[in-house]
């Protein structure tokens, strides 16, 4: 079987490979401030899913910081053309003005193409939206959302802190205002068998607009997290690597093929994972789910 991924959609659109520049833009999120929870959904380690994001400096020297790290790891690419991705966190929450004005300056330079900004979907006020429109009239912005799972028992249970219809009012408020929706889900979380996490994936099929993209995660369960304080006292069943592929093959054959396929299973800081460690071999993992896709 064939699916878009993200590369390959990238070098569609813009002619050539697009390195994202992970930085961060200050935000922390209502489920660690206090305002819906304290301890953030279970899975969150301290990094807020951006273990790998520039720390928060003026966005220029962020800018600078991560390029660096992209030239260093591919030091023969010449004329680089770059994603702004705001990962950590809940990058829409806050004051928007601030958030507007330091989004504008992150693609200001050329070489900067897309704007990609993760947050959640009960984060996305109306003057929030209107700003993420505006920048979309001058580079394509891509906004992630957290949804992990339609289920609202396994959502309880992760304390995710938001319902479905939720997500759905926002996806589709993102959607009607021409902004690209790319949209999280978790597989592998806590009491959830493979049919739920296929189910999750029929659900965003069958949205009145099919998501632009879709993030797939393998549930990492990571030192200092909720998660894995549950996985000590309680351990539940992880993924082999094998079972994991069978998934994710059956996830990609219900989701449109129009849907960009952004990560196949996502990267655990090593030093934090706890489980499945078969994970930590990303390279291992990657081919050989190459090798189950192409022969499903």
């Amino acid at each position: 079987m064939e699916y878009l991924s993200f590369s390959e959609a990238m070098k569609a659109e813009f002619g050539g490979k697009v390195y994202k520049l992970s930085l961060s833009s200050g935000c922390t999120c209502p489920n660690r401030d206090g305002t819906i929870g304290t301890g953030g959904c279970t899975f969150c380690s301290e990094g807020g899913s951006g273990d790998f994001a520039a720390p928060f400096l003026p966005i220029e020297e962020q800018v600078a910081i991560a390029k660096e790290k992209v030239d260093r790891k591919f030091p023969k690419k010449a004329n680089k053309m770059y994603m702004a991705y705001f990962q950590s966190y809940t990058n829409t929450y806050g004051d928007p003005e601030r958030l507007g004005a330091l989004f504008r300056a992150a693609i200001a330079p050329d070489d900067i193409v897309a704007l990609s900004v993760g947050t959640r979907p009960d984060c996305i006020p109306d003057g929030m939206l209107g700003i993420l429109k505006e920048l979309n009239a001058k580079k394509p912005v891509f906004v992630e959302l957290g949804l992990q799972t339609i289920h609202e028992r396994t959502a309880e249970h992760i304390h995710r802190g938001y319902t479905l219809p939720v997500f759905c009012d926002t996806y589709m408020r993102l959607k009607e205002a021409g902004l690209r929706v790319v949209v999280h889900v978790i597989l592998g979380l806590p009491g959830e068998t493979e049919e739920d996490m296929v189910a999750t994936c029929s659900y965003l099929a069958e949205l009145p607009y099919p998501p632009d993209g879709v993030k797939l995660q393998l549930l990492h369960v990571l030192k200092g997290t909720q998660l894995a304080e549950e996985y000590a006292s309680n351990p539940f069943p992880v993924f082999t690597l094998d079972d994991y592929c069978k998934v994710v093959v059956r996830c990609l054959k219900v989701l449109p093929k129009e849907t960009v396929i952004h990560r196949l299973t996502g990267d655990g800081p090593k030093k934090l994972l706890i489980a499945p460690l078969w994970s930590a071999d990303k390279k291992h993992v990657m081919n050989t789910l190459q090798n189950y896709i192409r022969e499903a």
